[in-house]
């Protein structure tokens, strides 16, 4: 029996759907309410965490919605020409990734009918395209049988700064393909449950079992699925979420939004959604090896960005930059000349109105202090 060979074009009948939302308040200064991460090049590449998002999907979906809030509509858009103002659902205030998600899928099916939709991320970074092509072609496949799929990340090390997903027995061997006489290897398993960010001993202690995978947060599901799953565990969000789409396309659109947002539970789709139908035996995870980062801090930053001869990461300037007895330094922005002495692993960052000191050690803390110094000062708060 012969292998079929690995599909291109759009996937039949499936729609990309990208929330982006967040702040990112521990790239602080360089990510704020009013320039939040995804609409950065933080990799020095020519393209934003959200287009070089879309210019991953592209291939894959027939249909494409960013879901953001209404004060990041206007530079969505700029970024994204070729997506169109019908392409783009601004958030009139921030309801967590569950309202995000369910307002997309109900616009979807309100124009398409039925269809399959994945949810992935507008922030994160994904160097393997292939890997991440056929994950979700089978996570398409597998969704198109009535299960919540998610695309589980095969683990590098016990992170403690992701969720874990368990993974069960595998689903039925093969999708063949009668008439071709030809069959593709199906990958995916059940979930048993989700777990949040563990501490070290319990994370290495789950990668012992083979078992487990990165949540990273993608959904691949039949927007009728998903719809369905919400009717019984969140009604009214349900309820609202389509009362808006029927108003979507039409003058209603701004009284629905005024009206029914502000009433929509609060709730990331994890535990609206991902948990409680992985309890009932809903939910499969598809592994994929993505070389996937959530650039979280500026840590994970300089990890993705190459290091000059003497180990120094430098992004977004061109005035010198020195340091003596500091390796693992990383200097980002501003017009000044900078000189690090005696710190390893010193983070300097200079947005042209703030500046950052700090350690790549405590990277995950710089919300904590930008937090008080935004109230203090009168910027964009984080």
């Amino acid at each position: 029996m012969s292998t079929t060979p690995p599909p291109t074009g759009p996937i039949p009948g499936f729609a990309a759907v990208v929330p982006a939302g967040g702040v990112g308040s521990r790239l602080w200064p360089l990510s704020r309410a009013d320039r939040p991460k995804f609409l950065l090049d933080l990799l020095g590449e020519g393209r934003t965490l959200l287009q070089a998002t879309l210019d991953r999907l592209e291939p894959l979906a027939e249909n494409t919605l960013v879901v953001t809030g209404e004060r990041h509509a206007a530079a969505v858009a700029a970024q994204l020409p070729s997506l169109g103002e019908s392409g783009i659902v601004a958030e009139p205030s921030p309801r967590d990734s569950m309202a995000a998600i369910a307002l997309a899928a109900a616009i979807l099916e309100r124009r398409h009918g039925p269809i399959v939709m994945g949810s992935f991320a507008a922030d994160h970074v994904i160097r393997k395209q292939g890997a991440f092509d056929a994950a979700v072609r089978e996570a398409a496949e597998v969704a198109r049988t009535g299960k919540v799929v998610t695309i589980g990340i095969s683990p590098t090390g016990p992170s403690e700064a992701f969720g874990y997903i368990e993974s069960g027995d595998a689903l039925a061997g093969a999708d063949a393909d009668a008439n071709a006489g030809t069959a593709r290897e199906v990958t995916a398993f059940e979930v048993v449950a989700f777990t949040e960010k563990p501490d070290a001993a319990t994370a290495a202690a789950f990668l012992e079992t083979g078992r487990y995978f990165w949540n990273a947060g993608m959904f691949v599901v039949r927007t009728d699925v998903l719809l369905g799953h919400l009717d019984r565990l969140q009604p009214t969000m349900a309820s609202g979420v389509r009362a808006i789409a029927a108003a979507w396309d039409g003058p209603g659109r701004a009284g629905a939004l005024a009206t029914i947002w502000p009433t929509l539970t609060r709730i990331a789709i994890d535990h609206a959604i991902a948990e409680p139908v992985a309890a009932q035996g809903g939910v499969a995870v598809v592994p994929a090896d993505l070389d996937w980062y959530d650039i979280g801090d500026f840590d994970s930053l300089a990890g993705l960005l190459p290091p000059r001869a003497d180990g120094v990461t430098v992004l977004d300037r061109d005035q010198p930059t020195a340091v003596h007895g500091a390796p693992g330094a990383v200097v980002i922005g501003g017009n000044k000349a900078v000189v690090i002495i005696g710190i390893p692993d010193a983070v300097v960052v200079d947005s042209g109105d703030a500046l950052l000191i700090t350690t790549r050690a405590a990277a995950q803390d710089v919300r904590h202090a930008s937090a008080a110094v935004e109230a203090a000062s009168g910027f964009s708060a984080p």
